[in-house]
């Protein structure tokens, strides 16, 4: 695959939170609206993101800072894999939880990536 990896649909609406100067608060709204952002009603609860059924799981959450730091970076999964020696099919299968990490890899990958090998590892 020479693409970025498609993102998965979300079934569920994102809330934001974010703190600045309230001098901004107007723009910043703005900007969020451009977004298809909306402000949140009085009766809709949020949950905080490490509660989100994403996230939840501490299993799969190597995982996913593994495929979001590669998304920052802008790698694909055979990009990664020529800069740290990882064969691809592995860097899928430890983004998708079904692999672990380790900690030899996780140093490889977090040098690619320029993160915390600690981040990589199983809490």
């Amino acid at each position: 695959m020479s693409g970025l990896t498609k993102k998965r649909p979300t079934e569920e609406e994102v809330s934001l939170t974010f703190t600045g100067p309230n001098i901004r608060l107007a723009a910043a709204l703005e900007a969020m609206r451009g977004l298809g952002f909306k402000a949140m009603t009085e009766d809709e609860e949020a949950i905080p993101w490490r509660e989100s059924r994403h996230y939840s799981d501490p299993e799969k959450r190597p995982g996913l800072l593994l495929s979001g730091a590669r998304f920052r970076e802008g790698l694909t999964q055979d990009k990664l894999a020529e800069r740290t020696g990882i064969p691809r099919r592995h860097i899928s299968e430890m983004e998708n939880g079904r692999r672990p990490i380790g900690k030899s890899n996780a140093k490889k990958l977090a040098e690619a990536l320029n993160i915390d090998p600690r981040r990589l590892l199983t809490l």
